[in-house]
């Protein structure tokens, strides 16, 4: 009997994307449906993810698993022989959820708040955020992906964000690619799998999304 797979997600969420492009890797077929977080959570994501009521939500034969970190190590787990995400090594596993984990604490919150100042707070924002990007484009070095030559876990949890690039420097008023072209070039990289450019939007259409929440919420 096939596995019933279900992904509770966002379009515009880079932690939806994050599950998305490793169910793609791995060649997992699966049912996404669409949530309407702004107005309207579906009774589904309220009874399976109780406690933070957000997406995304992996639901595995009726089982279900939230936070994208935890659903991507999940998947990795369960389908272990297809595209291994995380290295077997115990260190570099570790390290690899460092580095993710970075990502969330670092990239995710300096990046809403480059949209949700202005003036010298923004400037200050922004350059606090591309020194953070500064200190990943550091792990990543010379090398293809950030675990070496294989496209991996640190890759996932940060290739979403890339997508979000353009809405903030657009709302910033700065160049990403001017400060960080390793890093650029990396992004580029990985958006030729398929796995990654079939499972992401198009970045001016998450400008435009951002534009309308802006506005719904009365944030200039």
């Amino acid at each position: 009997m096939a596995d019933e797979i279900i992904l509770l997600d966002f379009w515009p969420s880079m932690f939806g994307m994050r599950v998305r492009i490793a169910l793609a890797e791995k060649g997992i077929e699966y049912e996404r449906r669409e949530e309407d977080l702004l107005r309207n959570k579906s009774p589904l994501l309220l009874e399976t993810n109780p406690v933070h009521k957000k997406i995304p939500v992996l639901i595995h034969n009726g089982k279900p698993i939230s936070e994208s970190l935890i659903i991507v190590e999940y998947i990795d787990d369960v389908w272990e022989r297809e595209s291994p995400l995380l290295p077997s090594d115990p260190y570099q596993r570790a390290q690899a959820k460092f580095w993710a984990d970075y990502i969330d604490k670092k990239v995710y919150t300096l990046g809403r708040m480059v949209w949700r100042t202005k003036g010298h707070e923004q400037e200050a924002i922004k350059k606090e955020y591309l020194e953070c990007l500064k200190v990943l484009e550091g792990e990543l070095g010379d090398k293809s992906y950030f675990g070496g030559e294989i496209f991996g876990f640190v890759d996932v949890a940060l290739m979403p964000f890339y997508i979000w690039f353009y809405a903030y420097e657009s709302l910033g008023n700065f160049s990403v690619e001017a400060e960080c072209s390793k890093l650029i070039a990396w992004a580029k990289r990985c958006l030729e799998k398929e796995s990654v450019s079939s499972s992401l939007p198009d970045r001016r259409r998450v400008y435009e999304f951002l534009l309308e929440f802006k506005k719904l919420n009365g944030i200039d």
